[in-house]
């Protein structure tokens, strides 16, 4: 049995999307997954009742009477609310009653609490936002994607191997290609940091690095070195390529709606959209905690939600979490198994 926590009071409009988005993955689950609920009861009650029959033996609801909101400083919020969602969420992992969490709540808390509450793998320096992005070819895991917006050199060699595991394990591709995001391909190209990146990561066994890429590269999937499932950066160049690249999608779809309104009904038209759409993704793995934490937008649909969920369950089972902390405390990533 695989049990998700579930942030039920973290959205822009929870508990309405969270519920809603539970009860879609227990129809799509096999029936050995449960979902933990976890908020305020009376409300999260409230938002069942519009959805019918819904089998209550594989849905759990965990009272928490707290709320994080999204303009709170994430550390006082983690320690001055600690029957908070996030909190007795993560609690629930913490203490062997849970095997996920997930939340679209306020992310910097999201982060403290986990990092405070599950801790980190040994080998690792700091947890890393880990969002894919779609691609030409297949998605490219891009991280950090906004965890820590300053990184030296070691720690953007940690995110390489930490995207490596996931990649390897997640996404079932036995030698990760990894690249490291810089205004050029040479040697000599980038800031101190990522010019320090770049030659230890040369020198690092177990990852598979192809070298320095650049922006359009994430596009392509691919540089002239070869094919690339992970891209490496700091938090603070990594939210601005996913915003930026988020924004892009909507504003070719809108376009594209707005050209072409009959092409609306084409199935083709229907795949392509869903391609882009962020909400197949569902939200971004915290990599390096000691467990499976996925972070979502505030502003998550439903089906945003679902995915998650189904992405916190395929995460269990393929042991991620386990091979990060063996293999990090082992000093090795990346290697096919």
């Amino acid at each position: 049995m695989i049990r998700i926590a579930l942030d039920a009071m973290g959205g822009d409009n929870a508990p309405r999307v969270e519920v809603e988005g539970a009860v879609q993955a227990l129809r799509d689950l096999p029936p050995a997954f449960r979902i933990q609920l976890v908020g305020r009861t009376a409300e999260i009650e409230a938002a069942l009742q519009g959805h019918g029959t819904v089998d209550r033996a594989r849905l759990e609801i965990v009272e928490a009477p707290e709320v994080v909101g999204m303009g709170e400083k994430p550390l006082a919020a983690v320690k001055g609310k600690p029957r908070s969602s996030i909190a007795v969420g993560l609690g629930l992992q913490k203490g062997g009653q849970s095997d996920a969490f997930i939340s679209a709540g306020n992310t910097g808390a999201v982060m403290a609490a986990a990092t405070l509450m599950l801790r980190l793998h040994a080998g690792v320096q700091r947890a890393a936002i880990s969002p894919l992005f779609p691609t030409a070819v297949h998605p490219v895991l891009v991280l950090d994607g906004g965890a820590n917006v300053d990184c030296d050199a070691r720690e953007l060699v940690g995110f390489a191997h930490l995207g490596s595991v996931y990649v390897r394990d997640v996404l079932d591709r036995p030698r990760p290609g990894v690249g490291l995001i810089n205004v050029g391909e040479e040697d000599e190209k980038g800031n101190a940091v990522v010019k320090e990146a770049h030659q230890l990561l040369k020198q690092t066994p177990g990852i598979n690095y192809v070298g320095n890429v650049e922006g359009r590269d994430i596009l392509a999937g691919q540089c002239k070195q070869g094919r690339i499932d992970v891209v490496v950066c700091d938090g603070f160049v990594g939210n601005v390529i996913l915003k930026f690249y988020e924004s892009a999608g909507r504003m070719f779809m809108g376009l594209m709606k707005q050209a072409f309104p009959d092409v609306l009904g084409r199935p083709e038209a229907k795949q392509l959209f869903r391609f882009l759409d962020y909400s197949e993704y569902g939200g971004a793995p915290l990599l390096g905690v000691k467990g499976v934490v996925i972070i979502c937008h505030g502003s998550s649909p439903a089906r945003a939600i679902m995915s998650a969920v189904r992405a916190a369950a395929h995460m269990v089972e393929t042991h991620v979490d386990q091979d990060i902390g063996a293999e990090l405390a082992g000093g090795g990533a990346g290697a096919a198994r």
